[in-house]
């Protein structure tokens, strides 16, 4: 029976998948990112492994074909007599070899962090409900929503960072001209004056902003309209948005930096014994450079295992925040309840048996109302 003075307590949100599906605070956010982590971490890690495997591969094909094609360059270059330098025409052609894998570079990277940012929103999708998926799956959506994602993007980068543009453009040359006494020697008053001022304007559009891919994947917009639909979110919400995105990205590196720690020190502990013992007389230098070897590889599997929870967390945090400002505005709790795939009714303490009894006498026929 209920106690005098106790008061009604509401019934827990329902709670489908890693959120429950209701306003979020912040517990519910950095949770939901790690519980979503944690049960996605297949196409999650699989779909990160291939965007790095692919942009690896396209980039040493680039620098291969690069140095092929300049390879007689190199000792006009770099293996001239001493007190002889090199022609322009070489360093020249030496540049311009590498001017389509830089670009080939920036453009990898650009497609890659594009791919990322719609890979969060459309794992939590998912999460949310407590739907399982597959890399095939989440490759296809990201795919599928990849021009509307790169463009925001694009976009959102370069609005955000417009006014630091300007700045950088407006203040260098007044430096340069600094330097030599041909120009205001307040120059480098004016560009460290401009950053204080236009920085912030930066991080707000940046935060304003930050929803888009979230958007354009889950409710499939354009590329300018995940940006207003981005800026009419955070609207009345910036500091939450930007505190909470902040700490997701200071969580991902401290999770990251105790993820590598393990493995440098384990690489530290081959490499340094090896090491003082090279310094003897009569060491084998065998032994040298595979506690090196030993180092590098745990350097590289720790920074590898390191930076997919760095990359991925991140849009994890972000497509969350998107869920729960619309929860919030928008009442979108219902429209996820009523979404929410249903589940089988548990059984109870008192089973029917297992051979069915005859029906009474007087019970209707299943034929009969």
């Amino acid at each position: 029976m209920p106690q005098w003075g106790g008061g009604w307590v509401p019934p827990a949100a329902p709670k489908p998948g890693v959120i429950p599906l209701q306003p979020l605070s912040l517990g519910d956010i950095l949770g939901g990112a790690f519980a979503s982590f944690r049960r996605y971490w297949k196409p999650l890690v699989g779909m990160m492994l291939a965007v790095q495997g692919i942009a690896i591969l396209l980039m040493t094909l680039a620098v291969g074909i690069a140095v092929v094609v300049v390879f007689d360059r190199f000792s006009t270059v770099f293996d001239l007599p001493p007190g002889e330098s090199a022609a322009d025409e070489d360093v020249m052609a030496l540049l311009l070899a590498f001017v389509p894998a830089a670009v080939l570079l920036l453009i990898t990277v650009t497609v890659g962090a594009a791919l990322i940012s719609a890979l969060g929103p459309a794992v939590i999708q998912e999460a949310v409900l407590g739907r399982p998926t597959t890399f095939g799956a989440m490759w296809r959506r990201c795919w599928s929503r990849l021009p509307s994602v790169l463009g925001t993007v694009l976009l959102a980068g370069l609005i955000a960072g417009a006014p630091m543009l300007l700045v950088y453009a407006i203040g260098i040359p007044l430096v340069i001209m600094s330097a030599d006494a041909s120009g205001p020697p307040a120059g480098l008053f004016v560009l460290i004056l401009g950053v204080l001022v236009c920085l912030p304007v930066s991080v707000w559009l940046a935060t304003r902003l930050s929803l888009a891919p979230a958007a354009a994947v889950c409710e499939g917009l354009g590329t300018v309209a995940a940006l207003r639909r981005s800026s009419h979110l955070v609207k009345d919400g910036w500091w939450r948005v930007f505190g909470i995105t902040m700490l997701g990205y200071f969580v991902a590196m401290a999770v990251g930096y105790a993820t590598q720690m393990p493995f440098s020190f384990v690489g530290m502990a081959a490499f340094l014994p090896s090491m003082m013992d090279a310094g003897e007389p009569g060491a084998d230098p065998s032994v040298a450079i595979a506690g090196l070897g030993v180092y590098v590889i745990c350097i590289v599997v720790g920074g590898l295992i390191s930076g997919l929870f760095q990359f991925g967390f991140p849009p994890l945090v972000c497509a969350l925040l998107y869920v729960d400002l619309r929860m919030r505005k928008e009442n979108f709790a219902e429209t996820l309840i009523a979404a929410t795939p249903p589940t089988a009714p548990a059984p109870t303490a008192t089973t029917a048996p297992t051979t069915p009894t005859p029906p009474p006498t007087d019970a209707p026929s299943p034929d009969r109302p």
